[in-house]
């Protein structure tokens, strides 16, 4: 089962993905800076939800 959590984590790691791509295309340092912490705040976002998820599936 996929919580809410886990979707936006992998959206947001998608989205970081896109902006780092475009930061590195045009030479954009601070685009390219802030695609890479959207994809790591989307990884840890990730995370959480699937901790979250097995805890529920514990009980």
């Amino acid at each position: 089962m996929v919580n809410k959590d886990q979707v936006a984590g992998v959206a947001k790691q998608i989205k970081g993905s896109v902006k780092e791509a475009a930061g590195k295309a045009t030479g954009n340092r601070q685009t390219q800076a802030e695609g890479t912490a959207d994809k790591i705040a989307g990884k840890v976002q990730k995370a959480y939800g699937d901790v979250k998820d097995k805890v529920k599936k514990a009980f």
